[in-house]
């Protein structure tokens, strides 16, 4: 399993099984859950199963989700990384911040870590992320990151802005 990242800021480790209620927490907060999971209340074991499926890609292939804290804090600031969307499969950068953490530029620096990491590290040739048309803030997190807006379409019912980002 890969070690933890850091930034000037944060520290992100690969999310563990100690960190699920916390998790869950953040992902069933109304304005998180919103876009992240279409505005439904995932249950702790759905929480559970990912911190699974994560610590088990990241043993494969080295990639997986990570959660983010300050430095010297114990608290879940949110989590980054990368995830596999949609059918097929598509591997996507993930962001969500606390909303007591939101407007500090966290998932920015977050991100732009776990993009450097993908690049790399692991040899990603391109990066691809997607977010809801209406949500604004990851719109502009990911243009920050320096992402480019490859489409619009309907994905799952829902209006959806995909971008895109090449690795040097």
């Amino acid at each position: 399993m890969r070690g933890e990242l850091t930034t000037e800021r944060l520290v992100l480790r690969p999310l563990a099984a100690d960190d699920t209620e916390r998790l869950h927490a953040l992902w069933t907060d109304e304005p998180v859950r919103r876009f992240l999971w279409d505005g439904r209340a995932i249950a702790i074991d759905e929480t559970r199963a990912i911190v699974e499926e994560s610590g088990r890609l990241f043993r494969e292939p080295g990639l997986g989700l990570w959660a983010i804290r300050e430095r010297g804090r114990d608290d879940l600031l949110g989590v980054t990384g990368y995830w596999y969307f949609r059918t097929p499969p598509s591997l996507e950068l993930l962001f969500a911040v606390a909303t007591a953490h939101w407007r500090r530029g966290i998932a920015t620096e977050a991100s732009r870590c776990v993009l450097r990491y993908g690049c790399d590290t692991l040899g990603l040739r391109a990066i691809v992320a997607s977010t809801d048309l209406a949500n604004v803030a990851s719109v502009r997190v990911l243009e920050k990151l320096g992402m480019s807006l490859r489409r619009r379409e309907t994905a799952d019912g829902l209006d959806t802005v995909f971008y895109d980002l090449a690795c040097p």
